[in-house]
């Protein structure tokens, strides 16, 4: 069921303090980023602006696709929860009740046994002697007896893992996982975007799930969340051209932007000025290979600086079976080196209508379907290459070894369906404050704001809702006067990565304090 065209009044500007007018808005990528800042434009009667994707489709990488068996996929594991009111009603506006709202079941699989996720918390699931191990590095870290003296000696995350966790959990799941994730040893990044992303635990609490035998449920931002009834996740975002449809061209590549003459050369020849340019272009493929001077204004300095940033890829693996689901669970992770990937989602529990038959729910609450479907996400870099040739096969190994699929259920994979993310990962290396810190304002004062996953570059505040946030907030700066809170504008180090973002909390996903007991 499609619904109407949507409708958005234009808001009041703020009183006093707003600035210049940013005169013609252009926007280069049409992902949450570009939407955002596409759809608060619109509300905020601003008319003067053009939006340009290179991609057949709105949404970039939360885009989704249906298959030829009629599997709906996702580009890696996207779940719709949010730190901000604002979104959730942009949410509810463009979505209406056509959303399935689902209640987090994460696992980590290491040892071949499950532990609830997050694994620090649940250690009492693995073997003896490896819960000693875990306990005794915990204690030892905790107390400033580790390998590293405290979270504050650590100067970069791989330390921060053994100041923090000790060796046993630095050893068993926290060093491998995070290999596997992020294809970069934890030495080359920093400690700062942490945040929310790694749940940290005391003795306390530790020592307690391990004597009296409980579990630490419900961790972390996201332990309920929704997701569109039909369609994945690029449901969402394609329903944005009810607000902003006539304002932005797809298939449309940007080959050249001008800074002096602030004009931007598409790859069909045709040009289009700007006053102000919004730019979610990777920041350094914009600083080296896109950005143009005929006065020779750009310094090498800025390229040679952007090129310093770096990122992972990532393979996206959709297998999908002809039987019934076998689980509840919402994704896992995967620490071990006997698979390839570092994350699987049951994608079909998310939604009945993510296969090509939906599943029905019979009254004693169980699922009923003849389908089902894996997500796996797989990264690479130049430390962690993969072979491309090997991806698909290395993944249904990998499904077998972890005990997800056997060797007689691949007589039943009736669908596979493969994704590249060039760029998957912004790296939060050491050195990433201090490139963004040179690199951001010398765009800024030439009126070109780089946003978004890869435009901003900073992994803690690049969720689909952080995003989309990031152009929503620079138009009220833009617009309004207004600052920009998500991803902070003093570019600089922090000290506590639970600082890179002052945002508001959710209703619905929880806020990372909310924990759950269980025999």
């Amino acid at each position: 069921m499609s619904s109407p065209h949507v409708e958005v009044k234009p808001t009041a500007s703020a009183p006093g303090g707003v600035p210049a007018a940013p005169g013609r808005i252009l926007i280069l990528g049409a992902g949450p980023t570009g939407l955002g800042a596409a759809y608060r434009l619109r509300e905020l009667g601003h008319d003067d602006f053009f939006m340009y994707d290179r991609n057949p489709y709105l949404g970039g990488l939360a885009h989704s696709f249906v298959d030829e068996a009629g599997f709906t996929w996702d580009i890696g594991g996207h779940v719709m929860f949010s730190h901000y009111t604002y979104y959730n009603e942009v949410f509810d506006r463009l979505m209406g009740d056509e959303y399935t709202l689902n209640d987090r079941e994460s696992w980590v699989r290491i040892m071949g046994r499950w532990v609830p996720y997050p694994f620090q918390n649940n250690i009492r699931h693995l073997p003896p002697e490896v819960t000693f191990e875990c306990l005794s590095g915990l204690i030892k870290a905790q107390n400033g007896k580790g390998k590293i003296p405290g979270p504050a000696a650590a100067k970069n995350f791989g330390e921060f893992i053994d100041a923090v966790f000790g060796e046993g959990i630095a050893r068993h799941f926290m060093r491998p996982y995070n290999f596997k994730v992020w294809a970069y040893p934890p030495e080359m990044m920093n400690k700062q975007w942490i945040g929310e992303r790694v749940a940290v635990l005391d003795v306390d609490r530790a020592l307690r799930n391990v004597v009296l035998g409980t579990d630490d449920f419900g961790w972390g931002p996201n332990n309920r969340f929704k997701f569109p009834l039909r369609g994945g996740t690029g449901e969402f975002y394609r329903r944005f051209d009810r607000v902003i449809g006539g304002t932005y061209r797809l298939n449309t590549r940007c080959e050249s932007i001008d800074v002096d003459r602030r004009v931007v050369t598409f790859a069909d020849g045709t040009t289009d000025r700007y006053d102000t340019l919004i730019s979610t272009i990777p920041l350094d493929i914009l600083c080296r290979d896109v950005l143009v001077s005929e006065q020779g204004s750009i310094p090498d300095r800025i390229r040679e600086t952007a090129c310093r940033l770096r990122h992972s890829s990532g393979y996206m693996v959709g297998i999908g079976i002809r039987r019934p689901c076998p689980s509840t669970k919402s994704w896992m992770y995967f620490p071990d080196p006997d698979c390839p990937f570092y994350r699987v989602t049951y994608l079909s529990n998310y939604s009945p209508h993510m296969t090509p038959e939906p599943y029905v729910t019979d009254e004693s609450g169980r699922r009923q379907g003849r389908y089902y479907s894996l997500l796996c996400e797989i990264s690479a870099s130049e430390f962690k290459p993969v072979d491309e040739s090997a991806v698909v096969e290395d993944t249904i190994r990998g499904l077998i070894n972890a005990g997800l699929l056997t060797e007689e259920e691949r007589a039943d994979i009736v669908s596979v369906w493969t994704y590249k993310a060039a760029y998957s990962y912004p790296t939060p290396t050491v050195d990433r404050d201090e490139i963004l810190s040179e690199v951001i304002p010398w765009l800024e004062a030439r009126g070109l704001y780089s946003r978004g996953r890869f435009g901003m570059w900073k992994y803690e505040v690049a969720n689909t809702d952080h995003s989309l946030m990031q152009g929503v907030e620079l138009i009220n700066r833009l617009l309004l006067g207004e600052a920009e809170t998500t991803t902070g504008v003093v570019y600089r180090v922090t000290e506590d990565g639970r600082n890179a973002a002052d945002h508001e909390r959710s209703a619905v996903a929880g806020s990372g304090e909310k924990r759950l007991s269980r025999p």
